[in-house]
């Protein structure tokens, strides 16, 4: 009867062994992952951006990781993650069979499933691979893929994927990333109170990390560096130390140590666009065209500049108010001002009092700040008779470090600034505040460019007959139209001007000449001629007003057509990217920057012949010759020397060229210049069009602004004015006639002609010079 119960038994247990191993062959075995996944395992990294120079820009991805080699990782914190996670790693097959009969009646005891048994290797298999559910089936997938793990893998290649891939708290995947997030350090800089404290963490990373949670932290940490002792991993004087050692982690994020959050939002669209989801997750890093000392200066500049209009306008009022009387302790007065976030760099603060010139106020790190007089004298009003207690304020420190009484400007800005002889962007603001509005204005937004077209409309007159001496009327004009009425189109200046030479209107910036100039090319002539600069045909009007500047324009398609007469005719194409590699340093994409090279590539032709070659795309194409780029680039200095754009004068140099751009009822306020090796564009105005304000054009509203930028930009670099191209010659002029003269006219000046189109006059002697020097 014994024999006949212990055969059935054993048939019994076979037969169930037998069921479990056919489950596990059917339904778990298919359901692992294949060997090709186990054997190409990758890191999730995150999208960096980063400068030129190599300032952190931007990151897009949901895990926070820094990978670290397992050679490279300090022996006290594999030391220190074995002892408290897995101390037998190196003995076991990827299963211990110990700690699973451990655990296997704790939980039979508690009836719940409540205590694991998981090894280093299992947990890489559940983190990588699997569901975070606490299920015997779950742990039965673990263990088979673990064994599957240990025969492909290393026991050092799985403790590497270990020590990069599990989540230690705070988005921070991985050793690496805790320690800079918890320390601001990397690993090799650790201590081993801080290396124990890291690795007592994956035991429950969210609820016993050293920023959540400090006293559970600590005695985790303890406990870990018990076993490490008990394991004979570290003598008693190093225990001894390390558990006295107190807490020393905090809260630190990788710093954003460049703020260009337009730029980062167009690479973020270009790495997604080209590599799909996969572009937050491969450890990309991109690295930009821009210049650090280039964009912080333009963020600056823009800033001051929309604050500076702003003032001009009056002060609007405070953004806010915490009631003091219930809101009384420093603690719940910053706790509401948090409500209130940082824009544009403009910091909130409460006002605590207002009396004579003082201006006191609470600000958000918790600091009781006095402000003086030069704080707020731009509104021309005492703080009692604007402000009162209670009152919610912002801040603004300028690059002087002085505090200033500030209000979010409802005007809108953007900034621009190319390489001319490749196309890199150096700078780009798209706007006040990114969080504000993330439209970028730098690239999206479509503006009349107003008087900032003239320029290319002379550079056709120049290509047409006409010279800068050349005489056009400024006189008034009236333009017929049976649709919709005559057009009487004024200069800014509302004067009436004669006879003017061509460089004398473009610094004047006369409209009436300019019109002139397009009735007399013909409109359809001048649409051809701009579209040379790359500007879009379909946003050219076809009437005269395209004379002054009604079409419609980006400030990046300004600042590249501008850059035409920066590098002596030829067309870039700009680009934000300079290289993008993946987390080994490999490059996977490189600019394909085109380069200036006289004769190398195929001028765009009026020609329409099929037969002429298509243009090598390694170079620019020269769009208009050197000799018309050259004289334009010195009617621009003229400009600046003595014209609208006389202000930049403050920069003194001599190898400034730009102009003035202003719209019809003050809507858009522009100004683009350029040296030889920076060309830059700002333009302003509100988001939906409507009138700045009575005498806020060109020259005051953006101008200001270029130069303040431009202040930067140019610091330490050589004035380098162009060199005059092949047949170029000066003949003195008069500047009222616009005739030859000789060298006793008091009306005299030098002017640039391309030889054969200078004037000529039967009855008068005249002095041709050689170019040696610049106008």
């Amino acid at each position: 009867m014994l024999i006949r119960t212990l055969f059935w038994l054993s048939a019994a247990i076979v037969t169930a062994i037998a069921m479990a191993l056919v489950v596990v062959i059917t339904v778990i075995w298919p359901d692992l992952p294949p060997i090709s996944e186990v054997q190409d395992i990758r890191l999730k990294e995150p999208l960096r951006i980063y400068s030129i120079d190599g300032k952190l820009m931007g990151e897009f991805g949901d895990e926070r990781r820094i990978t670290v080699r397992i050679e490279d990782t300090p022996q006290d914190l594999i030391n220190a993650i074995l002892a408290a996670e897995d101390d037998r790693f190196f003995s076991h097959h990827g299963v211990d069979p110990l700690g699973v009969v451990r655990a296997l009646i704790a939980n039979l005891k508690s009836r719940e499933t409540r205590q694991g048994a998981s090894t280093i290797t299992m947990q890489v298999a559940r983190n990588y691979f699997l569901s975070r559910e606490k299920t015997y089936t779950r742990k039965l997938k673990e263990a088979l893929l673990a064994f599957r793990l240990e025969r492909e893998l290393l026991k050092l290649q799985i403790l590497e994927l270990y020590v990069n891939k599990i989540f230690l708290g705070h988005r921070s995947f991985g050793f690496q990333a805790a320690a800079a997030f918890y320390y601001n350090r990397p690993l090799d800089e650790l201590t081993l109170a801080q290396l124990a404290m890291l690795a007592g963490l994956p035991k429950a990373p969210s609820s016993i990390n050293p920023v959540s949670n400090p006293v559970r932290a600590v005695e985790r940490r303890n406990y870990v560096l018990r076993r490490m002792h008990g394991l004979k991993l570290i003598d008693d004087a190093s225990f001894e130390a390390a558990t006295a050692m107190p807490l020393t982690a905090a809260r630190h994020r990788q710093e954003i140590e460049m703020h260009a959050p337009y730029v980062s939002e167009m690479v973020r669209e270009h790495m997604f666009s080209r590599y799909g989801p996969s572009a937050y997750e491969s450890g990309y890093r991109v690295y930009t065209t821009l210049d650090s000392r280039y964009q912080n200066a333009g963020r600056m500049a823009l800033t001051r500049g929309l604050l500076n209009y702003g003032e001009r306008h009056g002060y609007q009022g405070p953004a806010g108010y915490i009631d003091p009387a219930k809101i009384t302790s420093k603690t719940e007065r910053v706790e509401a001002l948090t409500q209130y976030r940082v824009i544009g760099g403009l910091r909130p603060a409460m006002v605590l009092r207002t009396s004579g010139d003082a201006l006191e106020v609470l600000t958000t790190d918790r600091q009781t700040v006095s402000m003086g007089y030069q704080g707020w004298r731009w509104t021309s009003r005492s703080p009692s008779q604007i402000l009162h207690p209670g009152d919610v304020i912002y801040l603004w420190s300028d690059s002087k470090h002085k505090l200033r009484l500030a209000q979010l400007p409802r005007v809108q800005g953007a900034l621009v600034s190319l390489n001319p002889s490749d196309g890199s962007v150096l700078a780009l603001i798209g706007g006040f505040d990114f969080g504000q509005s993330n439209f970028n204005r730098a690239t999206q937004a479509l503006r009349q460019p107003g008087s900032n077209i003239k320029p290319f409309i002379y550079s056709a007159a120049l290509e047409n007959g006409f010279t800068a001496a050349s005489l056009v009327s400024g006189a008034p004009i009236v333009i017929e139209d049976s649709i919709s009425g005559d057009w009487r189109p004024q200069n800014y200046s509302r004067k009436v001007f004669g006879p003017t030479r061509l460089r004398e209107a473009l610094s004047k910036s006369l409209n009436l000449v300019s019109v002139r100039l397009v009735r007399a090319l013909g409109v359809e002539a001048v649409r051809d001629y701009l579209e040379k600069f790359g500007f879009d045909r379909a946003r050219l009007p076809q009437g005269l007003s395209l004379a002054l500047g009604s079409a419609t324009v980006t400030p990046m398609e300004i600042a590249r057509a501008y850059g035409v007469f920066a590098n002596g005719g030829y067309l870039v194409e700009p680009f934000f990217i300079a290289r993008v590699e993946d987390p080994s340093g490999r490059i996977v994409e490189y600019a394909n920057r085109q380069m200036l090279c006289s004769g190398c590539g195929i001028p765009i032709s009026e020609s329409s012949d099929s037969s002429q070659p298509s243009p090598d795309l390694r170079f620019s194409q020269q769009v208009v010759s050197p000799q018309n780029a050259f004289i334009l680039d010195s009617m621009m200095r003229e400009v600046i020397r003595s014209g609208t754009g006389r202000a930049a004068g403050s920069l003194q140099r001599d190898d400034l060229a730009g102009k003035t751009g202003t719209t019809n009822n003050y809507f858009d306020a522009w100004f683009t210049g350029y040296s030889s090796n920076i060309v830059a564009t700002v333009w302003v105005g509100f988001d939906q069009p409507k009138d700045l304000g009575q005498g806020e054009s060109g020259a005051r509203a953006a101008l200001p602004i270029w130069v303040d930028f431009m202040k930067t930009a140019l610091s330490g670099k050589a004035h380098a004015l162009q060199r005059p191209p092949g047949n170029i010659i000066r003949v003195r002029v008069n500047r009222r006639r616009g005739l030859p003269t000789d060298t006793d006219d008091p009306d005299g000046y030098s002017e640039y002609f391309v030889a054969g189109t200078e004037p000529t006059t039967p009855h008068a002697e005249f002095q041709v010079d050689p170019v040696e020097g610049l106008f």
